[in-house]
């Protein structure tokens, strides 16, 4: 039975939630990505656009952030140049315009968007604190952050996500996260969940949590600049990022690891919170998908 003026809540609550992610101009900018004819990188059956589309990628998404600050020259480019401080919520809709682009956007959108991010890469290089010299567009760096990142958007999607990949659908996710990666300047990106596994723990002997890493996690987990009616869900989606971390992650931000709380009680908020976003979307990610025949992967 539907309930009068649901359907108006939920679409002012998606309104303002996609605001937050997308910015001022972000349904301008989605029906530019979406519905610009041309061929994409890749095709509506490709299981890149079906964990991206998710709303388990607001989890995902912060686990790699955590994740990627145990590397401390990742984390002094980041605390130097990122401004996620000033500027939290610019930075998210910038990265969540990045993935949306070359997940659903033309190719030629696509390219564009990683030329940009490549000449913005070409000017972020600095010192770090311990004295060693740190560039942006050093492609150990770019693979540590491409490879944090994968593993994260891959976890949080099989343990929340709308329908879990298969074995081979996920090697098809790392797959296509590698075409992404190579244009973004990464050598050999990993192409199978195995390789995915193998080149996060080669990186395991250069992390650990500085400082700066330390402070970052705070601020995301802690103190986010969000209003009062926001603090409960996102606590929950925290805590969710939290439990989804590898034990050895957790010491080095000085996190706690509760495996029983987060196998039962953090988990169930978690779905319910993932839930509760993909209804709260699912209008809008209705009516952004394109009318067109299926194009040809580029």
């Amino acid at each position: 039975m539907a309930v009068p003026g649901l359907d108006t809540v939920r679409r002012r609550l998606g309104d303002g939630l996609f605001g937050l992610v997308a910015g001022p101009d972000g349904p301008k900018v989605g029906a530019r990505i979406h519905r610009t004819p041309g061929p994409r990188w890749f095709g509506p059956d490709r299981p890149i656009q079906r964990v991206h589309a998710d709303a388990s990628m607001f989890i995902g998404g912060l686990r790699a952030l955590l994740l990627q600050s145990l590397h401390p020259l990742a984390m002094a480019a980041v605390a130097a140049h990122s401004g996620y401080r000033g500027d939290p919520w610019g930075r998210l809709q910038r990265t969540a315009a990045f993935i949306a682009v070359t997940t659903f956007g033309t190719a030629t959108d696509a390219e564009a968007a990683i030329e940009r991010i490549r000449t913005v890469h070409d000017r972020v290089h600095g010192t770090s604190p311990d004295g060693r010299p740190y560039r942006a567009n050093d492609p150990h760096l770019l693979a540590w952050v491409h490879v944090a990142e994968v593993d994260s958007f891959l976890r949080c999607y099989q343990r929340y996500g709308a329908r879990p990949l298969t074995p081979a659908e996920r090697d098809g996710y790392v797959t296509d996260t590698a075409r992404v990666a190579t244009a973004l300047g990464v050598v050999d990106p990993p192409r199978t969940e195995a390789e995915l596994a193998e080149r996060l723990a080669a990186y395991r002997p250069e992390l650990r949590g500085t400082p700066e890493a330390r402070a970052a996690a705070r601020f995301m987990l802690m103190t986010p600049p969000l209003p009062v009616v926001a603090r409960p869900p996102y606590a929950v989606l925290a805590a969710a990022a939290v439990a989804l971390l590898p034990a050895w992650a957790r010491w080095p931000l000085r996190l706690p690891y509760l495996p029983l709380t987060e196998a039962t009680t953090v988990r169930l908020a978690g779905h319910g919170l993932v839930s509760g976003l993909r209804w709260v979307m699912s209008p809008r990610q209705t009516t952004a998908r394109p009318v067109r025949r299926r194009q040809p992967n580029a």
